[in-house]
């Protein structure tokens, strides 16, 4: 009785509210009935959470996957797909710095709640654009079926073409340029992804928080760890969702798809990129529901009521549970929480191993976010993949190889009992055997394709120089073509030619994608003469090497996934043990929107703007001006995609040095002072302590080994 009336009286001087009873036995029956609470509480909102994760991440991913459907829908080059991308994080700038901190004070199930709907309202939009824009039109040999005359590919004359023809075509681009100039529709996909953003941003840094606070410290880790492995189902689902929806045609339902002369492998097709958003926006709504029955705080486990570790919100549980504030109360508690934002941050920027980390953080995502959302357009352009098998192997293959790496890395942390200090090595280690093993994906790319006039001479040389003037050739000198059109067709010999115009084909047969052109005076020019000198619809198939390299490049791709994510959870609790757990979500908000502001922006954009330079062939509007890229070259796609990719990730290795040499030279040698120099060592990391975390997780870990963080 008495040890139990101690043990109250020890609870309540800790300010945790909880009831309080002098019997023994209605004292251990209360602490059993918290203990149910505690644990029903937290699981359920471990599963909302892990929903929400796997709704965000599905639609963050899908994005990602139609990069290249949005790119030629809207007829946009890649740097300005990358600013659509990058619109993602500038709606979580807009407000991800109030919603960490005041946030961390308010209802932050509900918080989190409304953030999904918003979200849902962002996906919705995203794919408004294609019910209100016409059908998609691509370039193509027009062969006036209509007509009563058969034009010939090769117009030597335009005296050919009937007037009535030409002025019926005529008056069908006017309009369709009038239609044109006054919708720029890529807008809306990047106010909607703006409005993702701002949805998203309460997610992470409330969600993972909220964990952190409630859940025993043995827990937390692993917890954290499983909510960023079911995170990662969502892109497996997305990908593959972005694979089906690949596969449809853009405007299926509202064309007769005999008529459509392209395939899946060609750089003009669309698939029904709008599909995927209309699901995810579904999902979005779904995941908000759970929120809204949630607590706004949670009894804390036994095991951490002792721990002056209190959870961000233990200052402020009293007066929440206090009986009604007045206005004025109110007006007081948020003014004080306003006053003490400054210190907060100067408090995170004063934490050298918190800078540091932040740092790496930021040049290593600037790495990882360009490579991940230009891979499945690499994929395509190097190894001559459709989009819908591109998303289906990067979902089935390299993201589970990615949430298997993070699930390893907190397996690691568990099972080997690993502190923070081993948990930075473990970063470290694993950024530096990943981005090693990406130098060798240098020598696994395709040669460029055989197109004739920008890649190789019509007589099939290597050798081209001012592409322009090349397209250009004697053999196909007495056709009137256009050099901007892009409509390739595959002859005979093995090249590809970027018309049936420009292959000075006079003849053809068929319609659609079974067309045949006949006596293409620039295919029998070559070494290997043909005596029908014809051609078909299409590119021609990349060489015979490439199959295996692109079997190459998807093992070592998956490895490196593999290697990279290992680091993904040691590196999170770095992150979290590296400050005062009274501004663990501040803390989450600043290195969110340093990592949204100075990686997730500007990445796809300098990224975009880069792989831009690298092409061959521009496609062109129907009024004039460039379109999106058709044809890129092959080993300077390779050079700069891989090279900006390695480079970053060196430079975030150099700093990840930095941090693990400041965490180990300022805070650990500190027990070795205190061994022996006594009260003076105590002094020390006294003095210390405001500079780095809480005692509990680092500096006490040499007493209390209990403490460190597991997973």
């Amino acid at each position: 009785m008495e040890n139990s009336s101690k043990e109250n009286a020890q609870l309540f001087s800790k300010t945790i509210i909880l009831p309080v009873d002098r019997s023994s036995s209605k004292s251990e029956s209360s602490a059993s009935k918290e203990r149910k609470t505690c644990c029903g509480g937290i699981k359920i909102f471990l599963g909302a959470l892990s929903f929400v994760y796997f709704a965000k991440a599905l639609s963050g991913s899908y994005l990602k996957s139609t990069i290249t459907q949005i790119e030629r829908r809207f007829d946009i080059p890649s740097s300005l797909v990358g600013v659509i991308d990058g619109s993602f994080e500038i709606g979580n700038l807009l407000i991800i710095i109030l919603v960490s901190y005041f946030g961390a004070k308010l209802h932050r199930p509900k918080i989190i709640g409304v953030g999904c709907l918003i979200m849902s309202a962002g996906t919705f939009l995203i794919a408004m654009p294609q019910f209100f824009m016409g059908r998609y039109r691509y370039e193509r040999f027009s062969s006036f079926t209509n007509s009563t005359v058969s034009i010939s590919p090769c117009l030597q004359d335009k005296s050919q073409i009937p007037l009535p023809v030409l002025e019926r075509s005529q008056v069908k681009i006017n309009a369709g340029c009038e239609k044109e100039v006054g919708s720029s529709m890529w807008i809306y996909v990047l106010l909607g992804n703006l409005l993702r953003g701002i949805g998203e941003t309460p997610i992470q840094p409330l969600g993972i928080t909220y964990i952190d606070d409630y859940a025993s410290e043995e827990s937390a880790a692993f917890y954290i760890g499983c909510v960023q492995t079911v995170a990662i189902i969502g892109p497996i689902f997305g990908f593959l969702l972005g694979s089906m929806c690949a596969k449809l045609y853009v405007d299926i339902g509202f064309v007769d798809l005999d008529t459509i002369t392209i395939t899946h492998n060609d750089s003009r097709w669309v698939g029904a990129w709008w599909l995927g958003y209309l699901i995810a926006g579904v999902l979005s709504v779904l995941a908000a529901i759970p929120f809204w029955f949630l607590p706004k705080h949670l009894p804390r486990p036994e095991s951490r009521k002792d721990s002056n570790t209190s959870s961000e919100q233990s200052k402020f549980i009293i007066e929440d549970n206090r009986e009604n504030h007045s206005p004025y109360q109110q007006q007081e508690k948020i003014l004080e929480m306003a006053k003490d934002f400054l210190p907060s941050l100067k408090n995170l920027f004063r934490n050298p191993v918190y800078l540091l980390y932040l740092c790496a953080s930021i040049i290593q995502f600037n790495s990882l976010i360009g490579m991940v959302t230009y891979k499945p357009k690499y994929i395509e352009q190097q190894y001559g993949q459709s989009s819908s098998k591109t998303n289906f192997v990067i979902g089935l293959i390299n993201i589970p190889a990615v949430a298997f790496g993070i699930f390893s890395g907190g397996l690691i942390m568990k099972k080997f009992q690993i502190n923070v200090l081993g948990a930075a090595k473990l970063s470290l280690g694993s950024s530096f055997f990943g981005y090693l093993l990406l130098l060798s994906l240098f020598a696994m790319g395709c040669e460029n394709s055989d197109v004739a006039g920008l890649t190789v001479s019509y007589e099939g040389t290597k050798h081209v120089s001012s592409y322009e003037q090349a397209l250009f050739s004697d053999c196909n000198s007495g056709c009137i073509c256009s050099k901007y059109e892009w409509d390739p067709i595959c002859g005979e010999n093995g090249i590809t030619y970027v018309s049936a115009c420009f292959a000075g084909c006079k003849t053809f047969n068929g319609s659609g994608k079974t067309t045949m052109f006949y006596n293409c005076s620039c295919v029998g020019i070559t070494a290997s003469l043909s005596s029908s000198s014809s051609a078909v619809m299409g590119k021609c198939q990349k060489g015979n090497e490439c199959p295996k390299m692109f079997l190459y490049f998807l093992v070592i791709s998956v490895i490196t996934s593999y290697t990279l994510s290992i680091g993904g959870t040691p590196g999170y609790i770095l992150l979290l043990r590296c400050i005062k757990p009274q501004l663990k979500s501040f803390a989450l908000g600043i290195y969110t929107l340093a990592i949204r502001v100075l990686a997730g922006i500007p990445a796809p954009v300098y990224f975009g703007v880069s792989i831009d330079t690298t092409c061959l062939k521009w496609g062109s509007k129907r009024c004039g001006g460039r379109g999106s890229c058709r044809l890129y070259d092959s080993n300077a796609f390779r050079y700069i995609y891989l090279g900006l990719t390695v480079v970053l990730g060196t430079m975030s290795i150099f700093l990840s040095i930095a941090v693990l040499f400041v965490l180990k030279k300022r805070y650990f040698p500190q027990d070795k002072n205190i061994a022996t120099n006594g009260g003076r060592g105590m002094v020390s990391v006294q003095n210390r302590k405001d500079n780095f975390v809480n005692s509990d997780y680092l500096i006490q870990a040499t007493y209390w080994p209990e403490k460190e963080t597991r997973l």
